[in-house]
């Protein structure tokens, strides 16, 4: 079978520190090359990949020191991989909805990770397209009710990357984009009104609401920033903390730092929204909540969960073995169908 997979260019892939769809593109890649599947990664030049890497551009347009257009250069990178569709069975779309543009155009059968909706404006495309290509989604949650779906596939991770730490401390960790709709000041809130410090790991996505509500609790004591961070650093965070404090404000359609602390067997402490529900096993692997109240409570019995377990659960839900399975299952119903 021969797949090209085509992936965002604004960071390479994997990424260096954020990233979470080209995070998604290097698991799945990689496992598919290990599968026998013959793969064509089409990403930034810089990109590693197992299989064959095409590339228009040579570092990520959202990396540091790249001046360049980006939808310049999304649209040349996108058009590389239809120009040599004939080449490939399957066209596996993991760049939103540009791409779906294309997809008449071509005889090759297009699969498209939706990665969640950035705003109902966008789903004029998916629905256009929504009888021509074949949509997955990441998520129960996050199904649109005016499309249809292959498949419903959680995001795989490479668990052996993490593990459980023989003594986590005593911390709270936030890990993700400090924005409003990832909760990261309510997330503060809640470690002072437990006790417990805070570390914030991530990318500044709101400048305006880190300056307001974030930085000026910093002190470096009760609550420190230690900025984006690399593999290393997000493997230590993870399985140090106590819990992952994960707030959120918005309907989440997946999340890789709540499986990731996971599969280092830490308990997460989740709002109730998107697919948590999915992803975490109230009770068990961390806890679902309404509230700030209720976040502080769930803190204060987080040390009662057995964090082999957690993550024992997590391997068996979130494997990258299983995601690829999943996918390769879908490209076969689609051949086998065309």
């Amino acid at each position: 079978m021969r797949v090209a997979v085509l992936a965002p260019v604004a960071w390479r892939v994997p990424p260096r520190h954020y990233g979470p769809w080209e995070q998604f593109v290097s698991l799945l890649s990689e496992g598919l090359v290990e599968e026998g599947v013959d793969v064509t990664l089409f990403a930034t030049g810089d990109s590693e990949t197992s299989g064959r890497l095409s590339s228009v551009m040579t570092r990520g347009y959202a990396e540091e020191g790249q001046p360049v257009d980006a939808k310049v250069w999304e649209s040349l990178h996108i058009s590389a991989v239809f120009e040599r569709a004939g080449e490939f069975d399957i066209i596996h779309n993991s760049f939103d909805f540009l791409p779906l543009t294309y997809s008449s155009l071509v005889g090759t059968p297009v699969v498209t990770t939706i990665h969640g909706f950035s705003s109902e404006r966008i789903l004029p495309v998916y629905q256009k397209y929504n009888r021509r290509t074949h949509y997955v989604a990441i998520s129960a949650a996050d199904r649109h009710p005016s499309l249809d779906y292959a498949a419903t596939i959680h995001h795989g991770i490479d668990t052996s990357a993490f593990a459980v730490h023989p003594e986590p401390g005593a911390g709270l960790l936030f890990f993700g984009r400090i924005h409003p709709e990832k909760g990261t000041a309510e997330a503060i809130t809640v470690a002072r009104r437990a006790g417990r410090p805070l570390t914030i790991a991530g990318i500044i996505a709101d400048q305006h609401y880190f300056d307001t509500q974030v930085a000026p609790h910093i002190d470096g004591i009760t609550v420190d920033y230690v900025g984006p961070v690399g593999p290393a650093d997000r493997r230590r965070l993870l399985s140090e903390a106590r819990a992952l404090l994960h707030l959120i404000d918005f309907e989440e359609p997946f999340g890789f730092s709540v499986v990731e602390a996971l599969a280092s067997g830490t308990p997460v402490v989740a709002h109730r929204r998107g697919s948590m529900p999915e992803l975490v096993d109230h009770g068990h692997d961390g806890f679902l909540v309404a509230s700030s109240e209720e976040a502080v409570d769930a803190v204060a019995c987080a040390g009662q969960l057995d964090r082999s377990s957690i993550r024992r659960r997590a391997v068996e839900r979130f494997g990258q073995a299983r995601m690829v399975r999943d996918y390769l299952a879908v490209y076969r119903e689609i051949l086998r169908g065309s």
